[in-house]
């Protein structure tokens, strides 16, 4: 079997190659080598981005569409792209501490799909609502992916809008503290997400 091609996410799109439908009900393993999770989030006075490791994940697959699954993300491998040297370290160090994601206590976050439907909203086809869970706090969160599926092949990219005040990340929140100025950190931030996976 052919390895799966990468997925390569370019700006707030993808490319796709094109197979045809997978005709029965399949379990498939998510590959962390063809897979990429980039994280974007901003502030009052900028903003940082950076890479976030896939750990493992399984996608349901019958009749050509995708119909559930979940993937885990290794929280401890948070990295920082647009920074080099010790600020990319600090700003990094940071992240996994109790102020932002606590890694130590809290290795993994990981989404559950809990439904999917079709749709024709532009570049995305599919509407995923799940579960994301992180620190160990749960909550819903739906997001438009993009999804081809053939020959015992799966490819998905979709952009995660998380609101990390749920989830008990409070540092340089607006929902917490006040008067932060500029010094605040906006709560949303976006995870864009590529997978790929195969028998």
């Amino acid at each position: 079997m052919k390895k799966l091609s990468i997925i390569a996410a370019l700006g707030l799109g993808a490319i796709f190659m094109s197979f045809g439908p997978i005709l029965k009900s399949e379990k498939l393993t998510i590959k962390p080598e063809s897979s990429k999770i980039e994280w974007y989030a901003e502030k009052v006075t900028g903003k940082h981005n950076g890479l976030v490791n896939l750990k493992s994940g399984t996608v349901d697959v019958a009749n050509g569409q995708l119909k559930g699954g979940s993937f885990i993300i290794d929280m401890t491998s948070i990295k920082v792209t647009d920074l080099e040297g010790e600020y990319a370290q600090k700003l990094e160090g940071h992240l996994k501490s109790p102020d932002f994601f606590g890694t130590t206590d809290h290795e993994t976050a990981e989404y559950t799909i809990t439904g999917v439907k079709p749709t024709t909203a532009g570049k995305y086809n599919t509407a995923i609502n799940g579960m994301l869970t992180i620190k160990g706090i749960s909550h819903p969160v739906s997001f438009p992916a993009k999804v081809e599926t053939a020959d015992g092949k799966f490819a998905a990219y979709g952009e995660i809008v998380v609101d990390r005040s749920k989830y008990d990340v409070k540092y340089g929140s607006n929902s917490f503290f006040d008067n932060l100025g500029d010094k605040a950190i906006y709560d949303e931030f976006t995870m864009k997400v590529s997978l790929g996976a195969k028998l």
